[in-house]
């Protein structure tokens, strides 16, 4: 299922104790104070240009969820997204990033992994992306999650040279440049 802007604030319990679940676990590590943020976060982000939350739910509650947004045309420098415009340089930025839909956050419970979870909220997040152009970034550190990510057919962008630093940054399969950008 999706859903757009505010409305995903009606679950907001349901998708913070889901992102507890995956943040406060291995690779990641999250500690209380930052697992509280993340509804706080929910809040601020379900009000930005084109937010939409794709979620999947079983008898169980909600088995995973991803959310996203489209990038601005003022690229930010908050969180990750300074190691990123490091990477990329500003021309590339522009080029692959800006006015695409940006996946922020991806979180599949441990019940519900291997079962394509993850592969279908991507696909049902990114059904309707600009011109087919959505992009993520994850931490390099996170092996598995990289490897899951190049699994499902997303391209890493190659980093300006010497620029590698701790996020990798992936353009959708169908994004127009996947194809240019061959994988580090």
């Amino acid at each position: 299922m999706i859903c757009y802007g505010p409305a995903v604030l009606d679950l907001s319990d349901e998708l913070a104790d889901a992102y507890s679940e995956v943040f406060s676990a291995p690779p990641w590590n999250e500690d209380e104070e930052t697992i509280r943020q993340f509804q706080a976060r929910l809040q601020a982000d379900s009000r930005r240009a084109g937010f939409r939350t794709a979620f999947a739910q079983s008898t169980v509650g909600i088995d995973g969820f991803a959310t996203g947004w489209l990038t601005p045309k003022t690229f930010p420098s908050d969180r990750g997204y300074g190691q990123v415009a490091a990477q990329l340089g500003r021309p590339r930025v522009r080029e692959l990033l800006v006015g695409a839909l940006e996946i922020d956050e991806l979180a599949v419970r441990p019940h519900a992994r291997g079962h394509g979870t993850g592969r279908a909220l991507l696909a049902e997040i990114t059904a309707d992306a600009p011109d087919a152009r959505a992009w993520l970034l994850t931490a390099r550190m996170a092996t598995d999650t990289v490897a899951t990510y190049r699994r499902l057919g997303w391209h890493e962008v190659t980093p300006l040279p010497g620029t590698a630093n701790g996020v990798v940054v992936f353009l959708a399969p169908e994004h127009p440049a996947a194809s240019a950008r061959p994988a580090a």
